[in-house]
């Protein structure tokens, strides 16, 4: 396997910096589905003074800073969010042992910190695809055409982003892994495209909503069917603002969250 360890240098790392909250432990569990009484809880609360401090996979930056903002115009909450991969993510909330939610790329990302989740709910799939410059210039038609040593591949860290943990997965188990010529790694999703759109490399392993882009487009295969992952929303046991965090979970499941999602081409739960 040809595999650099150079790193591109685009971490995504945004902060919303207001005020934060913090609360006893609690068991984990999975949220409820929502029911006319809950979905209508985001709608009626006035939680003006009240703040939600949020860590959020990079890869979901778009999507998600819509419906926090959405959320606060309604609401009057202010919403703290910090953007990163889910490394970074997992060691702030271990270090800093505060927040209220950490919406996660995958529900694997919340097993390091699982003593900090005090309850989870599904939101939407994210699915993994594989993804080429425009026109296909190489007609890559899977997985098996990266074996080819003349494609050059950017694929997420393996240690620090879901999507790379998934690239590298899927590849060993297709026994090709040590074939692929993997030029670089990154540390976001947004990385990874941002490496196919500038024609750094032939082909990539992301997220379906990364893709979204008239300089790339998706490989029509299966070959990463069987990896498809749930976006989950965690709230943390370091929480106190019960009020606010019900609010936002109804928020959620609301139209509105949907159709942003939607919008950017996650498909829901």
């Amino acid at each position: 396997m040809k595999n650099s360890k150079r790193y591109l240098k685009f971490i995504l790392i945004a902060s919303f910096v207001l005020t934060s909250g913090c609360s006893t432990n609690k068991a984990a569990s999975t949220v409820p589905a929502p029911t006319a009484e809950t979905e209508q809880t985001a709608k009626s609360s006035d939680l003006s003074g009240h703040t939600l401090m949020i860590y959020c996979g990079a890869g979901i930056t778009k999507p998600f800073q819509e419906i926090a903002d959405a959320f606060k115009a309604e609401t009057g909450c202010e919403m703290q969010v910090t953007y990163a991969n889910a490394g970074q993510i997992q060691s702030q909330i271990k270090a800093s042992q505060t927040g209220d939610f950490f919406i996660a790329g995958s529900e694997d990302e919340l097993k390091p910190v699982e003593e900090a989740i005090a309850s989870k709910k599904p939101l939407v799939k994210h699915i993994p695809v594989l993804a080429v410059q425009s026109g296909n210039p190489k007609n890559i038609t899977g997985l098996s055409s990266l074996a080819d040593s003349e494609i050059s591949l950017v694929l997420g860290d393996s240690e620090s982003t879901p999507i790379g943990k998934i690239s590298d997965k899927a590849l060993k188990e297709l026994g090709i892994f040590e074939k692929v010529n993997i030029i670089s790694r990154t540390t976001t999703a947004p990385a990874i495209f941002m490496a196919l759109s500038t024609k750094e490399c032939d082909a990539v392993i992301v997220w379906k909503e990364n893709a979204n882009d008239s300089s790339v487009e998706i490989v029509n295969t299966t070959d990463l069917d069987k990896y498809i992952k749930t976006v989950p929303a965690a709230v943390l046991t370091y929480s106190s603002d019960k009020e606010a965090d019900e609010a936002f979970l109804a928020f959620l499941d609301g139209d509105t969250a949907k159709e942003i999602w939607q919008r950017y081409g996650y498909e829901l739960e």
